[in-house]
């Protein structure tokens, strides 16, 4: 028998739009990366070195799907870069404060990128008139 909430995460994949499913990204990284932590706190090596490759996952692929046609792709590439080699030397030395602070900056992300989702919507709202008789 399906899971009911398993029907609807399926669902809610399928039918979301580019910039929600790059948010669902977002919030993805965000828990691997908590969980890693969790993992770390309680000297859960494998585990910890399995959730800190799902985090790597997904900045590696949102490096591979950046448009680099335009400065601030290049600019964000950058950042992932530097996420990607954090998150390298956080595996290797298990360590809390690096896995902390990429876990801090990839939240910090996501939360401009939903903030921008819905400035965008608003902005691309019809607006209704009222008019005076």
């Amino acid at each position: 028998m399906n899971n009911p909430y398993d029907t609807y995460k399926n669902n809610s994949v399928f039918t979301a739009t580019k910039e929600e499913l790059t948010a669902m990204l977002y919030d993805g990284a965000v828990r691997f990366c908590n969980q890693a932590i969790i993992a770390v706190e309680n000297n859960d090596a494998g585990k910890a070195n399995e959730m800190i490759q799902r985090t790597q996952a997904i900045i590696q692929e949102f490096r591979l799907t950046l448009d680099k046609k335009y400065e601030i792709s290049l600019q964000l590439d950058a950042l992932y870069e530097y996420m990607l080699h954090r998150l390298m030397q956080a595996n290797v030395k298990k360590d809390l404060e690096i896995l902390t602070a990429v876990r801090d900056d990839i939240r910090d992300m996501r939360d401009t990128w939903k903030e921008a989702i819905k400035l965008s919507r608003m902005s691309s709202a019809p607006t209704t008139k009222v008019l005076n008789n």
